[in-house]
């Protein structure tokens, strides 16, 4: 009986390890993890680096960072206190892909949508690579 209960109890330890992990793992996507007062945390799940650029509406750029990550990816979180009330951009893209998510700042808390209102893949082929073979 101990061993069952023994067995049943690392069951549920480890179903509720793996229910932590956000979908979406295979591919370069913004995962929005909170949206708390003026801060704002997301991640990019199996990103090693990436580039992040926040725009005023108006494309003017206001912060500008290259973040390193793990194997398993970026873990990120802003604090935008100091923003004035408006609606920003927030690029964030690697070599393959460029993501862009809305931020929205209040008087009392800031958003970030969780879909991206733009996605762009990237042309990764240089001059060295755009042969054609013909018949």
């Amino acid at each position: 009986m101990k061993t069952i209960l023994k067995l049943l109890v690392l069951a549920v330890m480890f179903t509720g390890v793996n229910s932590y992990a956000i979908e979406g793992n295979e591919d370069f996507r913004l995962h929005v993890i909170k949206n708390e007062g003026k801060q704002i945390s997301f991640s990019l799940n199996k990103v090693k680096a990436a580039k992040v650029s926040i725009y005023e509406k108006d494309g003017t750029l206001i912060y500008f960072e290259k973040i390193k990550g793990t194997e398993d990816g970026i873990l990120r979180t802003f604090s935008l206190e100091e923003f004035p009330e408006g609606d920003y951009l927030i690029v964030v893209e690697n070599e393959n892909k460029k993501l862009t998510h809305e931020i929205s700042v209040t008087d009392k808390n800031t958003t970030l949508s969780t879909t991206a209102i733009s996605e762009v893949y990237k042309n990764n082929l240089d001059e060295k690579n755009t042969s054609v073979a013909s018949r």
